[in-house]
């Protein structure tokens, strides 16, 4: 099969966040496999800045949109087995970051991903007919409206099937409705039943609405998103499409997220020999210059700094945190947080540290140094980085949603069996009990070094993940 992955962000490229990772290492999965798998994705500024120089594969590639014809060039370059395609168009993509500044989201962003969806169907004619488009997320949202009202009677895309991927319900792609005719999208669809969505136009629902499949990348995190919690909005469309739903769980690419080959941490090590986490854990307490003891465990995040990610009851309950452990933060958000952190880097010298930004090396860091890795989500769709901890033997303390509680098991200090502490509720009672439990058998180093071995013992690589996928593509 041909598939191209459709999706704003890929890394090593250019990343934001999870959705990078997984556009980044599925690809090559599905590669791996035998299949044709291609990804495209806009020519951002962060590209050239993080070193990569694709070459010229096409160039001024012609479009309509709002009764106007647009040029762009499409890039090639060949990354571990597949071919990643760039869309070169400076005036919407060679700016500072992705989708916005730190201050508020870009005005034009629906005229920036409105061509970005248009680039790819013109592209498409020169890189090759495809099978399957996987389109993820609300930037990639009007690929399938515009096949469905625009190419459906063109042979290039009469047998393409489309899946649509939700990584995060919360963000959606809404815009003023002036915008409408402007991107090419006929009044007709602007309905509860096509792409309005309390007056607004919303990318997310285009997605929904004209893609073939739907999936999510969890199988509680598709449960969740039909309830009117998790939903938000869109549950009652989603409850309609429901046969047509699916949930996979992320995979790890563990050719990245490795403690035995991981070339950013102090001293390597595996299941068989976890003797390096000490050094590991020596050299994360240096970098934030915080008070080593092997008595007291480093608690970590790696995170956005917003109250999705449950970073108020982080603060809240910080003093009984720290009176048994110590603490390290990285990550960047809500300027509120920012400083907050910032502050009780200073109040508690020596037991906390923080770096507002993104890191990648000191995150490998901190991923193999810590021993307790803290994700108090309210809402998590699938969540990466506690599997990434299973890897390291650094125990998750996760709130029970999404693919965290797909991911996570209870440890049972009786039955020995788990790998993690989760608490269901999020409230600063229950998140508190569960760290209280998870340092209390680390306090007991049988129990604890029986835990470690429950949690590197985990395997969750991509192939399981790929062949679900690949099942799926086959089905459409």
């Amino acid at each position: 099969m041909n598939i191209l992955f459709v999706s704003p962000e890929v890394f090593p490229f250019a990343k934001t966040g999870g959705l990078a990772d997984v556009a980044g290492a599925l690809p090559e999965a599905i590669a791996r496999k035998g299949h044709k798998a291609s990804a495209i994705l806009p020519y951002y500024q962060l590209v050239k800045k993080n070193g990569f120089k694709p070459a010229v594969f096409k160039k001024n590639i012609s479009l309509r949109i709002n009764n106007r014809e647009e040029l762009f060039n499409l890039l090639l370059l060949k990354h571990n087995g597949v071919d990643v395609y760039f869309i070169e168009k400076n005036e919407y993509y060679d700016r500072e970051f992705l989708y916005g500044t730190p201050q508020a989201d870009y005005q034009d962003n629906a005229f920036r991903f409105s061509f970005y969806a248009k680039a790819i169907l013109a592209s498409i004619p020169y890189i090759g007919k495809q099978d399957v488009l996987h389109c993820n997320d609300w930037q990639s949202g009007l690929v399938p409206l515009y096949i469905k009202t625009h190419h459906q009677n063109d042979a290039m895309f009469n047998k393409t099937k489309i899946l649509f991927t939700i990584h995060n319900m919360v963000y959606q792609g809404l815009f003023v409705k002036d915008v409408v005719p402007y991107l090419d999208i006929s009044w007709d669809l602007f309905t509860t039943s096509g792409v309005e969505f309390w007056d607004k136009l919303s990318f997310m629902k285009s997605g929904i609405v004209f893609s073939d499949a739907i999936s999510t990348v969890s199988k509680g995190y598709s449960r969740e998103i039909l309830t009117p919690e998790f939903g938000c909005g869109l549950d009652g469309l989603l409850r309609v499409k429901e046969k047509n739903l699916y949930g996979i769980i992320n995979g790890v690419d563990y050719s990245v997220w490795n403690p035995a080959n991981d070339k950013f941490i102090a001293k390597k090590f595996d299941e068989n020999d976890l003797s390096g986490k000490i050094e590991c854990k020596k050299d994360l307490a240096k970098a934030f210059e915080i008070k080593y003891s092997a008595k007291r465990p480093i608690i970590a995040m790696i995170t956005r700094l917003a109250e999705q990610k449950g970073i108020d009851l982080v603060v809240n309950i910080m003093k009984d945190i720290l009176k048994d452990s110590d603490f390290v933060i990285l990550g960047f958000g809500d300027e509120k947080y920012n400083n907050i952190f910032q502050g009780l880097a200073k109040e508690y010298k020596g037991k906390v540290g923080v770096s507002i930004k993104f890191d990648n090396a000191l995150s490998h860091k901190i991923e193999a140094g810590a021993d307790m890795f803290l994700m108090p989500s309210r809402y998590e769709p699938c969540g990466l980085n506690q599997m990434y901890s299973l890897k390291y033997a650094t125990v998750p303390v996760v709130r029970a949603v999404g693919g965290m509680d797909d991911t996570i098991q209870n440890f049972n200090p009786a039955t020995k069996k788990g790998n993690g502490f989760k608490f269901k509720d999020a409230t600063n009672e229950a998140f508190l009990s569960a760290i209280k439990e998870a340092v209390a058998v680390f306090k007991n180093k049988r129990l604890w070094n029986t835990l470690l071995k429950n949690c590197v013992s985990c395997d969750y690589s991509w192939e399981s993940s790929a062949e679900q996928y690949l099942k799926l593509y086959k089905n459409l």
